[in-house]
């Protein structure tokens, strides 16, 4: 498609992803065009189009760094999923030895792997390989080729093995130097070579764009196609693809060329063809002299994709598959990426959360200390932080975060940040939807949600039936070491009725104190800091709820009495006035009974909504005297630290029937809740 006689993918800079597209659109709306009038567009916009796009990419934030997005709340500080260019793991070591096997002249040609799980660095440690090569190279005085191949996001309209193999002929194309009868030479060895690979079997659809992109300088892709018998399909064809290509390479136009190293990324992602085809055109190259591959991807995943490739059976009695033993004909030795160890995680953790508050020599030297220190087999305790600025509350952070992250992700780096960025994100919401709490109760939240998810089942269940700050108290006192107690006090408001459980329909709920009622992954995560508190907690646990999709519905309450439950507690006065008292005074004693016992709870767990429950629960008492002790119960669940002013007002013509509830709230209530309750009880 053009513009104008101009040729669109002419500004493209490797591939028009998502939000370039967007990009482009947007342009095309603010001036005022739909997408489909877009080919009819001026030269003015399409020179606008290609500027942006432009900056789109040069502005584009550095893989693996931080990325700051503003926003009301602050700044919402997100790390990329992209592979890390700073070394916070002193991956390094790892790089150096497989750059030093590159540059021994006796293992050449080599195929060397790095395995490791999904996430666990091996782009990284690529990336580090491709620096330190890039050194060594400028300091031996000579060029060592570096080929970025990624199978994985090859073009699937072209075959894998071609499109390496393309990949690897057109790096030596660009290298080409000398006089021109030199270039002319390598250029016809160049040609007969290209000539060997069958590229009309390569082109699964008409993809002539996509290869020709890959040799530029051919005299036409379709041109290249071979009719030979002798091509890369047969046997002979391969080996004359080998003698031709390390001529190519002894070429004199490539004499200043050393070696050639490929890096190839991603082959774990791929689907067994691409995989298998990937490794054969990689066994095309090993027998020539200058020759180097290191694979990045997880072997044993490698393996069963050559496995289902094959269908090679497996016998009982053998100690290596055929997978197996085919990988490691071309592999000759795999350097693990070893999982991140618990300073390795701590120091993980300190160094993302510490990133913003630095600059970058700042930070660069807080990382080299954090180096030395694993080198040293030393402890994150003995770190100098830098005096200018208090990264204290990074550091604890990160020490409470490391022992249950370190065994949940198994030290694998890339999950831990995810999480991260799951934990500011859900900070972030939290914020924006009035839920006040501490990044590191957000933290101890986040833990249980995303990592213990039949322990969070639990909290919402304890939420749903008005238990939460009863099991939360429980379940603190037992990660403290009092392994049975009574989960709650009861004050002297508190009357205890013989008759609840005689009563029709009345469904108390029971709760468990014992401590064996706790799962140990629920009494380890309550040990970690801080202490939560249920009133402050409800807000985050209704999002989270409403994150999974989950209704927080008591399912010991009938359908009547939630719907009943759920106007008398709204926020809205229009909710509470739905119910009328006609409809209170003809529940039968079981119902209410209930009723109480769960608006008690629920005011419990969250005191914001005392004044609607405490007011719903003297008029019920109002049109059920029999039930009064119930009442009375229900009114001392509310914490008396919580209690406000407004609320004890609400008693204020009932004050003899609750003489002891306003007794119990008077030891711990502020000073203004205080005065109301004396007011009351002067008659004022």
């Amino acid at each position: 498609m053009t513009w104008h006689g101009r040729n669109v993918t002419s500004f493209r800079v490797a591939r028009v992803d998502c939000p370039t597209l967007t990009l482009v659109c947007a342009i095309l709306r603010q001036r005022g065009i739909s997408t489909r009038e877009k080919a009819h567009s001026t030269s003015a916009i399409y020179d606008d189009i290609v500027a942006s796009v432009r900056r789109r990419f040069e502005d584009e934030p550095e893989r693996g760094r931080m990325t700051s997005v503003k926003s009301n709340q602050g700044d919402l500080v997100l790390w990329s999923d992209e592979p890390a260019t700073t070394d916070l793991l002193s991956f390094d070591a790892i790089a150096e030895t497989v750059v030093d096997a590159l540059f021994d002249e006796s293992l050449n040609p080599v195929a060397l792997g790095i395995s490791g799980a999904w996430g666990s660095g091996k782009t990284t440690v690529l990336n580090l390989i491709d620096r330190h090569v890039e050194e060594r190279s400028i300091a031996s005085a000579s060029t060592v080729i570096v080929v970025r191949a990624d199978p994985w996001r090859y073009d699937p309209t072209v075959g894998p093995k071609e499109s390496l193999i393309a990949a690897v002929l057109k790096s030596l194309q660009d290298e080409f130097k000398g006089e021109d009868v030199v270039v002319q030479t390598a250029t016809a060895a160049f040609k007969r070579l290209a000539k060997r690979v069958n590229w009309s079997k390569a082109i699964k659809m008409t993809a002539t764009t996509a290869l020709t992109a890959q040799l530029p300088s051919l005299d036409a892709v379709m041109g290249l196609v071979s009719d030979e018998p002798e091509t890369l399909e047969s046997d002979k064809g391969m080996d004359a693809f080998r003698e031709e290509f390390q001529g190519l390479l002894n070429e004199p136009a490539l004499g200043h060329v050393s070696q050639v190293v490929v890096l190839v990324d991603d082959l774990d992602r791929c689907l067994p063809d691409t995989v298998v085809d990937t490794l054969e055109a990689i066994r095309l190259f090993l027998s020539a002299k200058g020759m180097s591959f290191v694979i990045a991807a997880d072997e044993v995943r490698v393996a069963e994709a050559i496995q289902q490739k094959i269908k090679a059976p497996v016998a009982p009695t053998e100690t290596e598959s055929t997978a197996s033993l085919y990988l490691h004909k071309i592999v000759q030795t795999t350097i693990p990426v070893p999982a991140l160890s618990h300073f390795d995680t701590r120091a993980y953790l300190f160094l993302l959360l510490s990133r913003t508050e630095l600059d970058a020599d700042g930070y660069s030297s807080l990382v080299r200390d954090c180096a030395i220190l694993r080198t040293a087999a030393g402890s994150l305790d003995d770190l100098s932080l830098p005096g200018e600025v208090d990264l204290s509350l990074q550091m604890a952070t990160a020490s409470r975060l490391t022992p249950i992250l370190y065994e949940k992700f198994h030290g694998n780096p890339r999950r831990i940040k995810r999480f991260m960025n799951d934990l500011y994100v859900r900070q972030t919401v939290a914020g924006r939807r009035g839920i006040q709490l501490e990044p590191e109760a957000i933290a101890k939240l986040m833990v249980i949600e995303k990592l213990l998810e039949k322990d969070f089942d639990d909290l919402l269940k304890w939420q749903a039936a008005g238990q939460l700050r009863q099991q939360l108290d429980a379940l603190q006192r037992v990660a403290i070491g009092e392994a049975k107690f009574e989960a709650k006090t009861t004050t002297k408001a508190e009357v205890k009725s013989d008759t609840t459980d005689k009563r029709a329909g009345a469904k108390p709920a029971e709760t468990s104190t014992d401590a064996d009622s706790f799962s140990g992954t629920m009494v380890r995560w309550a040990k970690l800091p801080p202490t939560l508190d249920a009133s402050s907690v409800t807000g985050y646990l209704t999002l989270a709820a409403a994150f999974k999709g989950r209704l927080l519905v008591d399912e010991s309450l009938s359908e009547k009495l939630r719907d009943l439950a759920a106007a008398l507690t709204s926020n809205s006065q229009v909710d509470r006035n739905v119910v009328k008292e006609e409809e209170l005074e003809r529940l039968p004693a079981g119902d209410v009974v209930e009723l109480l016992a769960y608006l008690g709870r629920r005011m419990q767990d969250d005191p914001t909504l005392q004044l609607a429950a405490v007011n719903a629960i003297v008029t019920i008492a109002s049109l059920h005297p029999g039930e009064l002790k119930e009442a009375r119960s229900a009114l001392a669940k509310l914490p008396s630290q919580e209690l406000k002013a407004s609320t004890v007002l609400v008693l204020k013509s009932k004050a003899n029937d609750f003489v002891a509830v306003l007794d119990s709230w008077v030891s711990n209530s502020d000073s203004a809740a205080t005065k109301a309750i004396a007011s009351i009880r002067k008659g004022n």
